[in-house]
C-alpha cells in the first residue's frame, strides 16, 4: 500500500492530473510575472545608459560643472561630495544601527522598549526622504548651529539609513542558532562576550548587506540633501560648507534648457546605478559568506 506522500509524488508525476497542470500553469504565470517585473528595470536601465555613456570620460571625474551655455566640464565635485556625504552618513548609522539591533536581539527579551523600537523603525523606513532633510534642517540649520553643510546632509542621509541598518541586524542576530549562544556560555563567556566574538563573527555576513543596502539607498536620495547639503559649484573644502553632490546636480542639470547640462545629468544617472550597481553586487557577495 502507497503511503499518502508516494501517493501524491505519483499523482504530480503522471502528465495529464490536474496537480501536474496547475503546476505548469502556475510556473508559467510566475514566469510571467517576473518577465513584466524585469521589463520595466531593463527598459529604464538600457535608457539611462544610452542617454549617459556618450559624457562618460575623464572630464566627467576630474572636472568642475560647466556654466550656463558652456559644454566643457564634469561632475567630479559632486561625485566627490556623495563620497563625502555617505561617508559620514555611514559612520553615524552603522553604529547606532548595529547597537541598536544589538540590545533588541540580545538584551532586551522583546520588553516594551523593544517592540517600540521595532514599531518606530518600521514607521521610519516608509518616511519619505524629504520629512528627514526636515528633521536634519531644523535640527542644525534653522537654530543656526551649523548651516548648510556636509555634515547635516550626513546627518539626514543616517536617518534614512537607520532602519534598514535596524531591521536587518535584528533579523541578521535572531537567525543566528541558539546552540552558538549556549555553547559560548557554556565555556564560561559571559554574555556580552558571546555577542561579540560569536554572534556578531556569524551574522557578519547578513549585516552587511544590510549596510551596503542601506547606502545604496542614501547614495541616490535628492530631496534630504536639497534641505541639508544644498550645492555647490566649487571643490569640497570643508565639512561646514555647502557641498555638491550626484544627486542634486542630476537634479539641476535635468531641470535647465542646456543641451550640455543635459546630457551631464544622463551621465550623472548613469554614476548613480552604477554605484547601486556595486553596492547591491557586494550585498549579494557577502551573503554568500556564510560563517555558521
Amino acid at each position: 500500500m502507497l503511503s499518502d506522500s508516494s501517493l501524491d509524488l505519483k499523482l504530480k508525476k503522471q502528465p495529464g492530473s490536474t496537480r501536474a497542470l496547475f503546476g505548469v500553469l502556475m510556473t508559467g504565470l510566475a514566469g510571467a510575472c517576473l518577465v513584466f517585473a524585469l521589463v520595466p528595470l531593463v527598459l529604464v536601465l538600457t535608457f539611462v545608459f544610452i542617454q549617459g555613456v556618450s559624457r562618460i570620460n575623464l572630464a566627467l571625474f576630474t572636472q568642475l560643472p560647466p556654466p550656463p551655455g558652456l559644454t566643457e566640464g564634469g561632475l567630479g565635485n559632486g561625485i566627490i561630495g556623495t563620497l563625502i556625504v555617505v561617508a559620514i552618513a555611514t559612520a553615524i548609522a552603522v553604529p547606532i544601527g548595529v547597537l541598536a539591533a544589538v540590545y533588541l536581539s540580545e538584551f532586551s527579551n522583546n520588553n516594551n522598549v523593544a517592540r517600540a523600537v521595532r514599531f518606530c523603525t518600521n514607521v521610519l523606513a516608509g518616511v519619505p526622504s524629504i520629512i528627514a532633510g526636515i528633521f536634519a534642517f531644523g535640527l542644525f540649520i534653522a537654530p543656526g548651529i551649523i548651516g548648510f553643510s556636509a555634515i547635516v546632509g550626513g546627518v539626514g542621509l543616517a536617518v534614512l539609513m537607520l532602519p534598514t541598518i535596524i531591521r536587518t541586524t535584528d533579523e541578521a542576530l535572531q537567525i543566528v542558532p541558539q546552540e552558538i549562544r549556549w555553547a559560548a556560555l557554556g565555556i564560561g563567556a559571559y554574555n556580552y562576550q558571546s555577542v561579540i566574538k560569536v554572534v556578531l563573527p556569524a551574522a557578519l555576513p547578513a549585516i552587511l548587506t544590510g549596510i551596503t543596502l542601506s547606502i545604496a539607498r542614501a547614495s541616490g536620495e535628492t530631496a534630504s540633501l536639497i534641505f541639508t547639503a544644498l550645492n555647490s559649484n566649487f571643490w569640497p573644502n570643508s565639512l561646514l560648507k555647502p557641498i555638491a553632490t550626484l544627486s542634486v546636480s542630476v537634479f539641476n542639470f535635468a531641470t535647465v534648457p542646456f543641451a550640455a547640462q543635459q546630457e551631464l545629468a544622463w551621465a550623472g544617472a548613469l554614476v548613480l546605478v552604477f554605484l547601486v550597481l556595486v553596492t547591491s553586487v557586494l550585498a549579494r557577495w557577502a551573503t554568500r559568506q556564510k560563517t555558521y
